[in-house]
């Protein structure tokens, strides 16, 4: 009998045994640094001359490892070996497919500490950010098991007179799984878990900046007995294998999480039929926000200053969910705003291996130029309340940044920067602040600080976006109780963490037989 699920506990990182042995995995994992991971296809190790450097975003010239890049001709191994273990992971009863994920959560509750701190070196998070992106990946997997568990049963229906009647779920094929790297663990096993216990077959092309990462992760579920073929570790350029895979007649369907654009495009390109194709692929695609904290005049403005800070840059406001604007009423913004520049003034910005900074690097340059092009602009065009320069060299560190009255219409008030930036926008009532969080193309996270009840039951239907949030932070959805995914441009409302969501990588087959 298996219990019912719980989510993962978090580190207390202030207990000296947690952060001694944290202290410990760092040592190990920097130990580590520098080794290769080969392509995995079929279960065999195939190496390739050109590969990617994962480097470590606090210290540049640190190399975490490096991986092998698939080519074309790769990705067409791995479809093979992948349609091969189809015809038999597909026929594996649920509940077996099921405990693989148990075993491979149980597996990574052991390493959490090393798991941890891989990101921290890979992905640049600080010690909780990287401890709840490991907690979050184990609670993909207890919570998708005990969720196949139950869709392995037949579905209800009822008999015609003279017929047996029934209706049960199968899986797609093949598929295509692409996450991202600023959750690489956390996203990448759940939607890689999420696909398989379902009992589809993938190929897995990491982001490039984390690949080290998915690389354990590879290696973690096939020492917790996953068949050969099941997962496929195909790390590569996107513009050389991303296409191509996503194209290829024989891929079933595209789990993607990442930008608007990229996002876009796989949805269209997939949309096309290609030659030999049997089918219509189905795209689940989670594509960022543009995330507002709106505050009217009853809330208790200290929380709702801490909850805009902590959501705003929580691992260096990197998230799809993070608040890149918060819009306050007239009559108390000037007051929120004081509060939000005086927090964020506060903030330690340093190495993510030092557990005293709560601002780590941005992921790598490219994001980091992108970064400070909004903060110029920002500073061109609004008033700079705090941050607006690069912290330190080294890395890749920019300084939690603030501007007041921006205009919500503007590139700053509109655009996914991605990074530690924050928007304050003043609105004019609770009315105009409805409108204005409402007033882009994305819906994914929101939160409302207010004590009117009539004020919250409104947002509730009229606060356009998938995950909201009363009177608490707009980031850290927790699965099983915060079902996550959004509206309108943030992608197709996948619902990670839902009962609804292996649906997505399944079909159902209704048979009758006359009696």
């Amino acid at each position: 009998m298996i219990d019912p699920y719980r989510p993962e506990t978090l580190i207390d990182f202030k207990d000296p045994k947690n952060r001694a042995e944290m202290e410990r995995a760092l040592e190990t994992v920097h130990a580590q640094l520098g080794k290769h991971y080969p392509l995995v296809i079929g279960g065999e190790r195939r190496e390739r001359e050109d590969r990617i450097r994962s480097y470590n975003p606090s210290r540049i010239d640190e190399t975490v490892g490096t991986v092998s890049k698939a080519q074309p001709q790769d990705v067409d191994d791995a479809i093979k070996a992948a349609a091969a273990a189809f015809r038999t992971w597909s026929r594996v009863p649920g509940d077996f497919r099921a405990r693989v994920l148990l075993k491979a959560a149980a597996e990574l509750r052991r390493q959490k500490f090393l798991f941890s701190a891989l990101e921290v070196f890979e992905a640049g998070k600080t010690w909780p950010e990287a401890d709840g992106d490991v907690a979050e990946a184990i609670d993909f997997m207890e919570y998708y098991a005990r969720q196949m568990m139950r869709l392995a049963a037949p579905v209800e229906t009822i008999n015609l007179p003279g017929e047996e009647d029934e209706a049960f779920y199968i899986p797609l094929g093949v598929g295509a799984i692409i996450p991202p790297w600023n959750f690489p663990l956390a996203i990448l096993c759940g939607i890689t878990t999420g696909a398989i216990v379902a009992g589809n077959t993938v190929l897995l092309k990491p982001a490039s900046p984390t690949p080290v990462v998915a690389a354990w992760f590879v290696r973690l579920l096939e020492e917790s007995g996953l068949p050969a073929g099941v997962v496929n570790f195909v790390p590569g350029d996107g513009s050389r294998i991303g296409d191509y895979m996503v194209g290829h007649p024989l891929i079933r369907f595209v789990s993607f999480t990442g930008s608007r654009e990229v996002g876009l495009h796989i949805n269209e390109f997939a949309a096309k039929h290609q030659k030999g194709q049997l089918w219509v692929k189905r795209v689940v695609a989670e594509m960022g926000g543009k995330d507002a904290i709106v505050v009217d005049e009853t809330a208790d403005l200290d929380a709702a200053a801490e909850g805009i800070v902590s959501s705003a840059f929580g691992f260096q406001g990197q998230k799809c969910s993070a608040c890149s604007r918060a819009i306050v009423v007239d009559s108390v913004y000037d007051d929120v705003a004081k509060k939000v520049q005086e927090r964020t003034k506060q903030l330690t910005v340093g190495l993510a291996m030092d557990p005293s900074s709560a601002v780590g690097p941005v992921i790598d340059a490219s994001a980091e130029q992108k970064i400070l092009g909004f903060v110029d602009l920002g500073k061109k065009q609004y008033k700079l309340l705090a941050g607006g320069e690069k912290a330190a060299e080294g890395g890749h560190f920019i300084q939690p940044t603030v501007f007041g009255d921006v205009d919500p219409n503007s590139a700053l008030g509109q655009e996914e920067i991605f990074g530690p930036v924050l928007s304050m926008i003043r609105a004019k009532d609770f009315d105009d602040a409805l409108q204005i969080a409402n007033g882009t193309e994305y819906g994914l996270t929101g939160s409302l600080y207010s004590t009117r009840r009539d004020r919250l039951e409104r947002a509730r239907y009229e606060f356009h976006v998938g995950n909201l949030y009363f009177n608490r932070k707009c980031t850290g959805a927790v699965v099983g109780a915060h079902p996550f995914g959004g509206f309108n441009m943030s992608g197709t409302d996948s619902k990670t963490g839902s009962p609804d969501y292996l649906l997505l990588f399944m079909q159902m087959k209704a048979v009758a037989e006359k009696l």
